[in-house]
């Protein structure tokens, strides 16, 4: 019975002991590598990079609140019972905190104390994170799995930005030569060939800008120094 009391599903000590928003070191040349999710089957935290390896899996996402990781509370309550655990409002939801935020200060002031961490908490609440609520159910020996609750898909939200990665990571740029002139053919002076800059993009069209045709030096001068002539009146019969 105390054997079943202290345990723990492995994806709530992943949730504790693993590392969010540092590089992924699978990844470590792509932009936005942060590790920002968490994998609850694999019980690993995973960038935005790896989704695709683990569409099928249970993906917790992760987010930061002032130097602290933060999981959004309609999420966390799909997995276990948050009753109080105080919780904050970012962007219009509401977060708990994953892991313990120990006060320096002695509390002084109405209201409630965290459990674990002597944190000064809100009136109704109790603990001031997931983990310190964990910690007070174990330390009772109460039965954990009777806080747990079945979920067998958990898919991040519509809003996340998952990127598409391609062969070509890197915009480009290449210059193609053009065999047609792009001026009149009938011009001598617009018969020397162009050539076209051409920038590629990741699954974008090709943008092409054409080259001012070459004009040579004599044609330019006289075009620059013509000028209407003096009109002559007629003589006076």
């Amino acid at each position: 019975m105390i054997m079943q009391a202290m345990w723990k599903p492995a994806w709530l000590e992943a949730l504790n002991t693993q590392k969010f928003f540092v590089a992924c070191s699978f990844h470590e040349h792509a932009k936005k590598n942060e590790k920002n999710i968490c994998c609850l089957d694999c019980c690993t935290s995973i960038c935005p990079h790896c989704v695709a390896a683990h569409r099928v899996h249970r993906l917790l996402q992760v987010r930061r609140y002032v130097y602290h990781d933060v999981v959004r509370l309609e999420d966390l309550e799909k997995l276990i019972d948050c009753s109080s655990v105080q919780s904050y409002t970012i962007n219009s939801s509401k977060v708990v905190f994953l892991k313990k935020r120990p006060q320096n200060r002695q509390f002084k002031g109405s209201g409630n104390i965290c459990t674990s961490c002597d944190r000064s908490l809100q009136e109704p609440y109790f603990h001031c994170s997931l983990d310190c609520k964990v910690e007070y159910i174990l330390r009772q020996k109460k039965n954990l799995s009777a806080y747990l609750r079945p979920c067998k898909i958990l898919q991040l939200g519509p809003d996340f930005f998952i990127p598409h990665d391609a062969d070509d990571d890197t915009t480009h740029s290449t210059l193609v030569d053009v065999d047609e002139p792009m001026g009149s053919s009938d011009s001598e002076n617009l018969s020397a060939p162009c050539t076209n800059f051409v920038r590629k993009k990741r699954s974008g069209p090709y943008i092409c800008a054409r080259s001012a045709n070459r004009v040579s030096d004599e044609d330019m001068a006289t075009n620059m120094s013509r000028r209407k002539g003096v009109p002559h009146r007629s003589p006076l019969c």
